[in-house]
């Protein structure tokens, strides 16, 4: 079990801090809005109605301990970049800010944020992937220029194992992972297995040369 802090529950902050709770982590939310910590008041572990950018007020709550704090404040940059170099002095290992854009990325990115999400144009960038190819069942952006695709196995693949289809030098791609109709997922696959046509591959690569795949 880990544990979590949520800064700012906005409809993406309270959607991440339930399901992480959701999913057997302690998990602990802050607002300065007294009605919406009621709503989550039973539903985290620990909510708490207080002003994150105040350092004393984190320290009081021992934020030092949590394993991630996701900073869900949104448009407010000065606020944001705030409450992460707070975290960040108290010791909190890991924090992963919410940005509306480019700009209030690389802002908190300079003052420290682990990770930067940009929900919108990630779920755009997901949705583009998806309907650009019927193959694609999933898509998870790494940066602008890779990602992770998972899809079904492309017909010229089938009956092939990887050795032969070589796929890192002729596709400019790695298979990271293998899941079986049967949904048992295989990790390390070896050079030798043969792909079936129920198969779901979960590829890493540019989006160039995962978009050659999809095509195939």
């Amino acid at each position: 079990m880990k544990t979590y802090l949520v800064v700012g529950l906005g409809r993406f902050g309270t959607a991440v801090a339930l399901k992480l709770h959701e999913l057997g982590n302690e998990v602990m939310v802050i607002d300065g809005r007294a009605e919406e910590v009621q709503k989550l008041s039973n539903r985290v572990t620990y909510a708490v109605v207080g002003d994150a950018r105040d350092e004393e007020v984190l320290r009081s709550l021992g934020v030092r301990n949590v394993d991630c704090a996701i900073v869900a404040i949104g448009s407010d940059l000065a606020a944001s970049i705030l409450v992460t170099l707070n975290l960040k002095s108290l010791g909190v290992q890991q924090v992963i800010c919410k940005a509306p854009n480019e700009l209030h990325k690389r802002a908190l990115e300079k003052v420290g944020a682990d990770r930067v999400l940009i929900p919108e144009r990630e779920m755009a960038v997901k949705l583009a992937q998806n309907l650009t190819s019927s193959s694609v069942l999933d898509y998870t952006e790494l940066s602008r220029d890779c990602g992770i695709a998972e899809i079904r196995t492309p017909a010229p693949w089938i009956g092939k194992n990887l050795r032969e289809i070589d796929v890192r030098a002729k596709y400019g791609v790695t298979v990271i992972a293998l899941r079986k109709a049967d949904g048992d997922l295989t990790v390390f696959i070896r050079p030798d297995y043969t792909l079936e046509q129920d198969d779901v591959l979960m590829i890493l690569g540019g989006n160039d040369d995962l978009a050659h795949v999809q095509k195939l």
